[in-house]
């Protein structure tokens, strides 16, 4: 008898379960509905975007590799010209405009680049850096030394180009204190090293030979 009722009051427990549960999914279904939905549709817009941007990103790598085996320098121009607004594109329109001697083209395209704030400010510092070598003597020192601050990604090449102008505008004792200074910069590069240790020297002033190492004393017995 005892199992009866309890038979019977488990029946009942999962009768009022099922009519609770049905008016649960009754009442709020549809939002369940609507929130797997909304998940199945976000990846598969997730999905189209990630495809569209990888065809995209290859359309135009493809017309950059396009406008680069161009032949002659005037249809490269013209091919990186049309291309769509990139900082890739813009960056090798600029040294294509440099290599044909339009430097106010080409220090032009790169202060785009440069002005860009939607861009990373790795590629913003770049372009700036490239525009002040292009324009040479006509480089502005203020900016050269904005880009050779303390932490600035280009600062060793920022500091080399501000010697460099020193010496166009005749500086050239000025110039030498930079170029020491920049060998004994941390991080700098052996080609840089290089390159600026031939300067001093083509100045007359060669850098400075590293003192030799002591020589060990062995103790006597």
């Amino acid at each position: 008898m005892a199992n009866t009722s309890d038979s019977f009051i488990d029946e009942v427990t999962e009768a009022v379960r099922r009519e609770r549960l049905h008016r649960w999914f009754r009442r709020w279904g549809w939002l369940v509905g609507l929130g797997l939905l909304a998940i199945v549709g976000g990846a598969a817009f997730l999905e189209w975007r990630n495809s569209r941007a990888l065809a995209e990103a290859q359309a135009r790598g493809d017309a950059l590799l396009a406008a680069l085996e161009a032949p002659d320098g005037a249809e490269r121009l013209a091919a990186l010209a049309a291309l769509p607004e990139h900082p890739v594109a813009r960056l090798l329109l600029a040294a294509e405009q440099a290599e044909a001697g339009d430097v106010a083209a080409a220090a032009a395209s790169y202060d785009r680049v440069a002005q860009d704030a939607t861009l990373r400010p790795l590629w913003r510092d770049l372009a700036a850096l490239k525009a002040q070598m292009v324009r040479g003597a006509e480089a502005d020192p203020a900016a050269l030394e904005m880009l050779a601050a303390p932490g600035a990604p280009f600062r060793l090449l920022a500091l080399e180009q501000r010697a460099l102008w020193d010496l166009r505008q005749g500086d050239e004792s000025g110039a030498v204190a930079r170029l020491r200074d920049l060998l004994g910069e941390d991080g700098i590069g052996s080609a840089q090293a290089d390159r600026v240790s031939a300067l001093l020297t083509a100045l007359g002033e060669p850098p400075a030979a590293a003192e030799p190492d002591p020589p060990l004393i062995t103790p006597q017995p």
